[in-house]
């Protein structure tokens, strides 16, 4: 697979390609020409003796003093050496990947004004494999991700550290040894490789990526639940969700059906009129988070192929622009809004756990065992999900009302939207192991029913639970199940075996037909 970046068409699906799975990357024909363009009109411009900030400035508080055409690549090179700032561990290789490759989407644009020389290595650093080393924390998320973007432009430069094939070295030895020629530096090409939100907005993608999968193991796990509490199926007939036209809501409630369709121990609901409200609300409380989702997709997507830098330049208007669009407050708070959906979607699944292990609720042997004195059987597994779902309430808390002036107070809003999506792929973490301790304790209960069959698709993910993880008898270590289910819901295992049972499960955007209520706005 090769994907081919034109500054406009990129999707969350082509990154992850890039990202995870290590797809080719070209630069389209037409953006070539653009950022051939733009070059020749910043050239015109530095000609003409124009101050032009970061190009013929210093920059940030530094920008009222004026550079010599002469001393822009020394420019360009300290600008990159003083702004690798980082701290912390370092990011994970595809973070990177994807930072890379966004930040060559934002140059293939045709506004930034560089030579396609840097955009030729940084393209053929990822098609050969070499991965900048870059600590996670330092970014603000404003005038770009300027610690870590600083530390992959080390890497373009041939210095700084680098990854190739598993083993770190220096960037230098690490592109000798991939065959790829370090890019040296003129106008504006220090700024160009740093100056904008990539790093945020690459790991935005992937969590978007993974919630989306990450959801889709929920609605499972829901469905098992329900299915094993012997629930009213009434709750989820279409006409109800039809009337309040919400996408998720409606895909949530579509799926349940589909996957606990032909149920014999749901047809027995022992009379009941309704079901309480983390069974009976599931599709309003999941779909909610699953509209979250699209709302967060929107605006990566329209990141992702934004021209995000500073200073910007349009040769068809003969104008260049020195402004914000590397500020990343878009993206700090849609991912601030994703850990919050996400956390919902582990505090639905927690109390679905209570359900099935409370025999007061469930009707079943208390927490799921018999011999009920001498084994605990899985109590303690809701003490586990209880915990996660608490230290997710935590990190819930937006990262982006949160402020502080940095250089001299010429840039003194700052949108912390690094911080918001590294507690987000924490919460993700979390998510997967409430789901699988949800997971685990509806197949426990499944198997309280003897000569009953569960539903159709919610039989396959049980089947294959039961797979890796036997049924509990008597007391055993319960972390290593865990772990198990765990890592079933992590590779999509459950999720590609339901689908291929009975199709893909839907998302909000595939509600395309739902009523539109005629409401002023």
């Amino acid at each position: 697979m090769q994907v081919v970046l034109d500054g406009n068409s990129l999707s969350i699906e082509q990154l992850v390609a890039v990202a995870r799975e290590w797809a080719k990357v070209a630069i389209a024909p037409e953006a070539r020409k653009q950022v051939q363009r733009s070059r020749d009109f910043l050239e015109q411009c530095v000609a003409k003796g124009i101050a032009i900030y970061g190009v013929t400035t210093g920059i940030g508080e530094l920008a009222r003093v004026r550079i010599s055409p002469e001393q822009s690549a020394e420019l360009s090179r300290r600008i990159i050496y003083s702004h690798s700032a980082g701290t912390g561990d370092r990011f994970p290789d595809d973070s990177v990947r994807a930072a890379m490759l966004l930040r060559t989407n934002v140059l293939s644009k045709g506004c930034s004004g560089v030579r396609l020389k840097l955009l030729d290595t940084v393209v053929e650093m990822l098609n050969k494999g070499v991965i900048p080393y870059i600590n996670e924390k330092g970014s603000l998320g404003v005038s770009g991700d300027l610690s870590p973007m600083s530390q992959f432009a080390e890497v373009a430069i041939g210095e700084g550290r680098a990854f190739y094939k598993g083993e770190q070295m220096s960037g230098s030895a690490a592109m000798k040894a991939a065959g790829v020629t370090p890019t040296d530096l003129t106008f504006k090409e220090g700024l160009g490789l740093i100056n904008g939100s990539q790093m945020m907005t690459g790991g935005a993608a992937l969590l978007c990526y993974d919630a989306e999968r990450l959801l889709k193991n929920a609605v499972i796990a829901s469905a098992m639940t329900l299915d094993a509490l012997r629930a009213v199926e009434r709750a989820f007939e279409p006409p109800i969700h039809r009337a309040r036209p919400y996408p998720g809501q409606n895909a949530v409630a579509t799926n349940l059906v589909r996957l606990f369709a032909g149920s014999q121990i749901m047809a027995d609901h022992t009379g009941k009129v309704q079901d309480g409200y983390s069974m009976r609300c599931t599709p309003q409380v999941l779909g909610a988070s699953f509209d979250t989702l699209e709302h967060v997709r929107k605006t990566v997507n329209i990141e992702m192929n934004a021209a995000a830098d500073n200073p910007l330049f349009f040769p068809d208007e003969q104008q260049y622009y020195a402004a914000g669009n590397f500020h990343g407050q878009p993206i700090g708070m849609v991912v601030d809004f994703l850990c919050i959906g996400m956390s919902e979607v582990a505090n639905l699944s927690e109390r679905h756990t209570n359900r099935l292990l409370n025999p007061v609720l469930s009707a079943l042997p208390d927490f799921l065992v018999q011999g009920n004195g001498l084994n605990s059987g899985l109590m303690v597994a809701q003490y586990t999900a209880a915990a996660l779902v608490s230290e997710n309430k935590v990190l819930s808390h937006p990262a982006s009302v949160d402020s502080i002036s940095v250089s001299a107070d010429q840039e003194d809003h700052v949108s912390m939207g690094p911080i918001a999506v590294r507690k987000c792929g924490e919460i993700l973490r979390n998510v997967r192991a409430v789901l699988a301790i949800e997971m685990m304790c509806a197949a426990q209960a499944f198997d309280f029913y003897p000569g009953k069959k569960p539903g159709r698709a919610t039989k396959i993910a049980y089947d294959l639970i039961r797979s890796k993880v036997p049924f509990l008898k008597d007391d055993r270590v319960l972390y290593p199940d865990i772990e198990e289910i765990r890592k079933l819901i992590a590779s999509n295992a459950i999720l590609d075996a339901v689908e291929k049972e009975i199709g893909p499960l839907l998302l909000a955007r595939d509600m395309k037909d739902l009523p539109t209520p005629n409401v002023p706005y």
